[in-house]
């Protein structure tokens, strides 16, 4: 059985984004490196876990 996680970001502008994964520390990375260019978070960051 797989677990997954809905987390709550917030932006460098102060707005939140909301997301589900199987693997947390792998997607918190992904968002902070700009992995996806046309992701709501790429010129968000940093971001931060809440």
């Amino acid at each position: 059985m797989k677990f997954y996680a809905v987390y709550i970001l917030e932006c460098s502008d102060n707005s939140f984004y909301i997301g589900i994964t199987s693997n947390l520390d792998r997607r918190i990375t992904e968002h902070n490196t700009g992995k996806n260019t046309s992701a709501y978070t790429f010129k968000k960051r940093p971001i931060h876990l809440k």
